[in-house]
C-alpha cells in the first residue's frame, strides 16, 4: 500500500528525536491498550498493521504509537462484530460527558488465566521446513521488483526498482504481506539484501553508507 505510513526517505518531517531512557509507557492508558492488544483474541483480517495503514493520513500523522494500536483494535472489534458503531459511539459520549466516571469492570478469573497463558505461551516460529529451493544464492545480484500492492506489504517504497546483493539466506518463512480475501499466503525463501547508500539516495548519500533489508523472494528478480 502506498500510504503515509511508508515514510522512509521522505522530506519535510524534521529530525528523528531519540528519547534517552524512554519508558515502556508514557501514560497509564498506553499500558491498557497494550494489554487489550495482547489478550483480546479478535481475528484481524490482514493483521493489525493493515488497519493502521488504512488510517486517514492526517490522523495517522497526529496520533501517537499506542493511539494507532487503539485504532486498530477498535476497527478489528467492529469488523468482527464484537461491538457495533452504535455501542462505541454511546460509550464515547458517556465518558466525554463524564470523564471521571468509573470504568466498568468484568471480573472473570478464568479469562484472566487464559490471557496469562496466551502471553506466556512460546512464540510460534514463522520459519517452515519445506522442500523449496531458493532462487538466489548468497552473493547474487538482484533488483527489487516495482510492486505496488494495495494491501499491507513489507516492501519499502524507497527501494523499489533498486539493485542490491543477497548477503544472507534465512530459510523458508511465512509471507507477511496482506493477501486478497480467500487467497493463501504460501511461505517463501527469505533473504538479507544489501543496498549501497548512493544507489538509494544519490550522490548526496553519506559516504560508505549501506542499508540491509530482509526481503521475500517474490520481491526480487535477477539484476
Amino acid at each position: 500500500m502506498n500510504g503515509i505510513h511508508d515514510m522512509g526517505g521522505m522530506h519535510g518531517f524534521g529530525p528523528i528525536v531519540r528519547e534517552m531512557d524512554e519508558p515502556l509507557f508514557h501514560q497509564d492508558w498506553e499500558r491498557r491498550v497494550f494489554a487489550i492488544r495482547q489478550v483480546t483474541p479478535v481475528p484481524i483480517p490482514g493483521g493489525s498493521r493493515n488497519n493502521i495503514e488504512q488510517m486517514d493520513p492526517a490522523t495517522y500523522l497526529t496520533t501517537s504509537y499506542y493511539e494507532k494500536w487503539l485504532h486498530s483494535a477498535i476497527k478489528g472489534m467492529l469488523d468482527a462484530g464484537v461491538i457495533t458503531e452504535t455501542e462505541l459511539a454511546a460509550k464515547i459520549a458517556q465518558y466525554q460527558a463524564t470523564p471521571t466516571a468509573a470504568v466498568a469492570r468484568h471480573e472473570d478469573p478464568h479469562l484472566v488465566e487464559q490471557a496469562r497463558a496466551r502471553i506466556r505461551r512460546p512464540l510460534k516460529s514463522p520459519s517452515r521446513d519445506l522442500p523449496l529451493q531458493p532462487q538466489f544464492p548468497v552473493g547474487s545480484l538482484v533488483r527489487v521488483r516495482n510492486l505496488h500492492p494495495p494491501g499491507h506489504t513489507r516492501l519499502p517504497r524507497y527501494v523499489r526498482g533498486k539493485p542490491g546483493q543477497v548477503t544472507r539466506y534465512y530459510g523458508i518463512y511465512d509471507f507477511q504481506d496482506a493477501m486478497p480475501a480467500g487467497a493463501a499466503a504460501p511461505p517463501q525463501p527469505l533473504y538479507a539484501v544489501r543496498f549501497d547508500g548512493q544507489v538509494l539516495w544519490g550522490p548526496a548519500a553519506e559516504a560508505n553508507s549501506v542499508v540491509y533489508l530482509d526481503m521475500w523472494e517474490s520481491y526480487l528478480e535477477p539484476a
